[in-house]
């Protein structure tokens, strides 16, 4: 990744992921990222329908779209691998970094997990 695209990964910035259905569909989901050293992160509950997918095909595509310059954006390309996340630790994380508080709370039978990708491509665009 270049110093651009970790400004994304870092900044406020909302991110679209891409996974792929059991029939080859594509799947989209809105998310927070991170940056863990060279890699993307974000949170996702465990029983939700992209965790569902990448734990099936960890093929992955991850969007950045810049909030001052929505037509500045950045694709990542990867292999996901989901972590448990029984804390919850990146969930709290990524609530601090985009609102400024702790999540709100979820019923104890809730597990989250971190869907990590280290990006094999990166895909820039600027208008």
């Amino acid at each position: 990744m270049d110093d651009r695209t970790r400004q994304l990964v870092d900044g406020k910035n909302f991110a679209v992921v891409a996974t792929l259905n059991p029939d080859g569909s594509p799947q989209t989901s809105v998310i927070w990222v991170g940056l863990d050293g060279d890699a993307v992160v974000f949170s996702a509950r465990a029983d939700r329908k992209k965790t569902r997918n990448l734990r099936r095909d960890p093929r992955v595509s991850v969007t950045v779209i810049d909030s001052d310059n929505p037509y500045q954006t950045v694709e990542l390309r990867g292999t996901a691998e989901v972590i448990d996340d029984p804390e919850r630790s990146l969930s709290f994380q990524l609530s601090h970094k985009y609102v400024g508080e702790d999540p709100p709370p979820e019923p104890p039978e809730v597990r989250r997990v971190i869907v990590r990708i280290v990006p094999e491509k990166v895909i820039g665009f600027s208008a």
